[in-house]
């Protein structure tokens, strides 16, 4: 059984977390870099910024998939839809739930992507 109050407050605890680490790369929650960004003086050249600001902009579009995820398992708690899986409709297991509490997903249909 998954007590939908504490998987609520993990799930927001890790969107705080990975909001406050967008932040710090200097990008938005749809990890998009804020304007004027500054990469420093250590960057000698256009190619080393350029990989720099390609390195940051995956970096944060990672983050912002993880903030998705897990606002789509809060919007699922409160449908109450929270540990179906949204691909197959098939219940999601406790204990990939509680691995992973953003799961939306069952094993099988994650393994087949």
């Amino acid at each position: 059984m998954v007590d939908y109050d504490a998987t609520r407050a993990i799930l927001a605890q890790e969107r705080a977390k990975l909001v406050h680490q967008l932040d710090e790369l200097g990008a938005t929650e749809t990890g998009e870099l804020k304007s004027g960004l500054n990469l420093g003086e250590g960057f000698a050249d256009a190619g080393a910024i350029t990989a720099e600001r390609t390195e940051l902009l995956g970096l944060a579009e990672s983050l912002s998939t993880q903030v998705e995820e897990v606002d789509s398992a809060l919007s699922a708690i409160s449908a109450g839809t929270y540990g179906v899986c949204s691909s197959c409709g098939q219940e999601i297991s406790p204990a990939r739930l509680e691995a992973r509490p953003s799961s939306t997903l069952c094993v099988a249909c994650k393994s087949k992507r």
